[in-house]
This record gives C-alpha cells, structure tokens and sequence, in this order.
C-alpha cells in the first residue's frame, strides 16, 4: 500500500466457521489482522446454526446466518420451520440461508429440497432479512422457484454458479457473491462475469473451508484468505483492492444491516 492510503475493508460474505480446523478465536483474529472487517458464518442445520450464534454473540465482527441447507433438508416439516424462524429472531441474524436445490448430490429428495427452501423463502419474507441462495446442477429449477415465491425478497446468489444466467440475476436484482473459485484457471467464464457485475451487485466471500483462491489452494480455506478474492476481483476489473473493499463492505451493510 501507499504513504497514507487506508487498509483496505473487505467482507466475508459467507463462510463456515463450525466447518474450520481452526478455533473460531483464531479464524477471527487471522482474519481482522489480513484487513476482513465483517463476516457472515453460515448454519446448515439446527446444530450449525446455533454454533453461528454462538460465534456472533463471541465476536463483534461475526454475524449469522440462520438456515437448512438443501443436503440437510431431509423429511423438512414445519417442526423444522419453527427452530429455524426462533433462531431467525436473535439479533445477531441478519439472513436466513443458506437455502436453494442441490441436485448434484440429492442427498435430500427434490421434494424435501423444495420445501425446505420454500419455507425459507416465506421465513426471509417475514424477518425482511435476506436470503442466501446454494445453487448446484439446479439453475433453473431455483431460479423458477424464486421468480414463483421470492418477489420482493433480498436474494444473494452465494457462491455465484451460472454465469450464463448473469444477465436474467441481475434484471431481477439479487446479488452476486463470487467464492474463490472465481480465481481457478477453470473459471474463465466466471472471472468474465467479476469484471461485469455492477458495483452495487457484488459481494465477495471464502465459503471457507470450501473453495481456497488459487494463490493459496494448498490451504484449506478461512475467512482471512477472502482478501485473495478481492485481490483477483480487483485485478480484474482494473481497480484498486482498496476500492473493491469498499464496494463491497457498502453493499454488505446495506444488504445485512450491520
């Protein structure tokens, strides 16, 4: 950095800290000491979430997101609706997700994914909180389900996976939230939809331990390694990491109200 030119400000959109090898002291103070402000970690179940809980009620730049992942969504009933909307209540939620179709691995059916996510969706809905959306070999059938269930609700395309769909994502408005593997040499056609995203619609994210940036992939990945994302992002957009943080740490608030 330059004489006089401010850390940078980047945002950990989504990560896992109960999924880390790390405790969650050292993942946070790793993680503030490479620039990370704020992160949203992300329950999956009933368990993981009140884990999330419990590390934002630790840690001031910790926050969480309550939610059933569509693998986790077995038999979903409204048993299951009732933890997840008193869970939703405590005031270091600030999303509900991750939610959405995994048909990649069906470890749930379609029908208990589906209404998991439905559930969720009318859950975001009534604590006008936002909802993270997991999308995998399920694009259209999500994005049908949204257009259906999700007007007027605040989307964040997590860890974003069709960058053919951009277009449509943004004409609708949701957010796109680029993982580390936007970085991967593979992804060319992912690292084309970071340069063209519209500032107002990015977010950046670890989904740690899953998906480490490229410069790092030896790691397993944790929040501190989303400055390598913003790095790339940056890169490729021509601006400034400085900037990019700051882009994204404004949409953050904005989106998750911290």
């Amino acid at each position: 950095m330059s004489p006089g030119s401010r850390e940078p400000i980047v945002i950990d959109s989504h990560t896992h800290l109960h999924l880390c090898e790390q405790p969650d002291s050292e993942l946070v103070a790793e993680a503030v000491a490479a620039g990370v402000k704020k992160m949203l970690t992300v329950g999956t179940n009933g368990a993981s979430c009140r884990l999330a809980l419990a590390a934002a009620e630790a840690y001031p730049q910790v926050f969480a997101a309550i939610g059933r992942h569509p693998n986790e969504s077995h038999g979903f009933d409204d048993a299951d609706l009732a933890e997840l909307r008193a869970l939703a209540m405590h005031e270091r939620c600030v999303a509900i997700g991750e939610s959405g179709l995994d048909f990649y691995r069906e470890s749930a059916s379609p029908a208990d994914q589906e209404r998991a996510f439905s559930a969720q969706i009318v859950l975001a809905r009534e604590t006008d909180k936002p909802l993270v959306i997991h999308c995998r070999a399920a694009e259209q059938q999500v994005l049908d389900q949204l257009a259906a269930q999700a007007d007027g609700v605040r989307v964040v395309l997590h860890c974003f996976s069709m960058p053919d769909r951009l277009h449509e994502c943004l004409e609708r408005g949701y957010m796109i939230s680029f993982a580390g593997n936007v970085t991967y040499k593979s992804a060319a056609d992912l690292a084309q939809a970071a340069r063209t995203v519209p500032e107002q619609s990015l977010l950046v994210e670890t989904d740690a331990p899953y998906l480490t940036p490229q410069a790092v992939r030896k790691h397993r990945n944790r929040p501190a390694f989303v400055v390598h994302t913003a790095q790339f992002i940056a890169q490729q957009r021509g601006v400034s990491v400085e900037h990019i943080g700051e882009v994204v740490e404004a949409n953050a608030a904005a989106l998750f109200g911290w």
